[in-house]
């Protein structure tokens, strides 16, 4: 399946909707990245949100810079909220953009 990729501030309520999401692959990304299929109806929520085309490599290179700022906020932790006691806080890992 071939992506597109951009950039787009989600402003909440109706930045995507059911129909979209059934009309073509989205997924939201660190960075304000989004992953959306390379279709009519995606490339037209892309129109409709005002998002930033992106060649796959920027959009990866924008995830991997916000996901290093969230592992130098975490490793400022205090070790105790990094033990097994809080483990809906592990630390951010650096992932490929499908």
């Amino acid at each position: 399946m071939a992506n597109t990729y951009c950039t787009a501030t989600n402003w909440g309520k109706d930045f995507f909707t059911h129909s979209d999401r059934n009309a073509f692959y989205l997924s939201g990304h660190a960075g304000n990245v989004w992953v959306v299929g390379h279709n009519a109806a995606g490339v037209s929520w892309i129109n409709r949100v005002n998002g930033t085309a992106k060649v796959k490599a920027e959009a990866q290179a924008i995830v991997d810079a916000k996901i290093e700022e969230h592992q130098a906020a975490w490793d400022l932790l205090p070790e105790a909220e990094k033990a097994p006691a809080y483990p809906t806080n592990p630390k951010p890992e650096k992932y490929t953009l499908p």
